[in-house]
């Protein structure tokens, strides 16, 4: 299982995380039963379609679980603690200074009412006695270490005037602020243009080295995972249902959910005009899952065979080291198939 990878030295550790919402046939699992770590100086990629719990799952390390949903189950183990037993003024003291989220849409995650100094500065003096001069200082000292051009200037700009780049710069120098252990960074580059896009992960890349963080990577890009990311957690129905390194990802993938969203990517050696193999069907309603395997009916392996039809399989190590598949028939799967 998972605990034969564990380092001793862990950024983060999720143990059997589960987190549920109030539902009319009882409690919907938005997150279910998921573990990973992040070792420090590394990026762990978590990829799969919209809704398969990537952010949730994180939200929950965070202890921002919108309401009426919580945690259920599981450990979040950060710097000697687990987090899912601390109180909201506990949690606040590591949020910011320990770990760091960059949320999707700069736009929205900054208050569009105050100047991005006057925002940066707020998280400086949320967790550290300094004044106000020095504060403004150290703001502009990070807008500088994030790229911004002028930051004596445009500290003093509201969100609205700056460039969508300029703003993920900004919630970057706010990440950064505390030199966290920590960084999360969910779909970073969803808004920005290709360019813009290569920029913000180069720099990411560049803070990840110079503080040793551990780093996580949100995303649906299985292009930025194979450049930007060392390990992978893939994730399908709140579960996560592939672990592995990038390369054995890429490589050989030990699932069928993971090998059909390998197949979607578009390659330099197909054929003009071949149409990408995209999944079929939708993914499934969290409410009413399917019996056994949650990838069963789109799965060209299991649809119709019965051990995927009655058991839910679990994460199990496969022939690679460090490998993990939730799939009965992962033996089978060879990255040449075409069916």
């Amino acid at each position: 299982m998972l605990s034969e990878i564990v380092p001793s030295d862990y950024a983060l550790e999720v143990r059997n995380l589960s987190t549920a919402f109030p539902h009319d046939t009882g409690k919907m699992a938005v997150v279910d039963d998921v573990s990973l770590t992040v070792r420090p100086g590394e990026t762990l990629a978590v990829v799969g379609e919209s809704g398969s719990g990537k952010t949730m799952t994180f939200l929950s390390v965070l202890g921002l679980v919108p309401a009426p949903g919580k945690i259920v189950n599981g450990e979040v183990l950060f710097a000697g603690k687990d987090l899912t037993t601390l109180s909201a003024d506990q949690l606040r003291e590591h949020r910011g200074a320990g770990i760091a989220m960059i949320f999707q849409d700069p736009l929205t995650a900054l208050n569009p009412v105050f100047t991005i100094g006057a925002q940066i500065i707020e998280v400086i003096r949320a967790h550290r006695r300094v004044s106000a001069r020095e504060a403004r200082q150290q703001a502009i000292d990070l807008l500088e270490r994030v790229q911004i051009p002028d930051p004596t200037r445009l500290i003093d700009n509201y969100p609205h005037q700056l460039s969508g780049g300029m703003r993920q710069r900004t919630l970057i120098a706010m990440a950064i602020a505390h030199n966290p252990k920590l960084l999360i960074a969910d779909e970073p580059t969803t808004a920005l243009d290709v360019t813009v896009q290569a920029q913000i992960l180069e720099l990411l890349a560049e803070l990840r080295t110079e503080f040793d963080m551990g780093m996580v990577l949100i995303t649906h890009d299985l292009g930025l995972v194979a450049k930007y990311a060392d390990r992978m957690a893939v994730m399908y129905a709140g579960r996560v249902v592939e672990y592995c390194g990038i390369n054995q990802g890429f490589a050989e993938s030990r699932h069928p959910y993971t090998h059909s969203l390998l197949r979607g990517i578009p390659r330099l050696d197909t054929s003009p005009g071949e149409a990408l193999k995209a999944i079929e069907g939708q993914p499934p309603n969290m409410a009413t899952l399917p019996s056994g395997c949650a990838f069963r009916p789109r799965c060209f392996l299991g649809s119709e065979r019965a051990d995927c039809a009655e058991g839910r399989p679990d994460l199990q190590t496969t022939d690679d080291a460090g490998h993990f598949s939730a799939c009965y028939h992962w033996r089978e799967l060879s990255q040449g198939e075409s069916d």
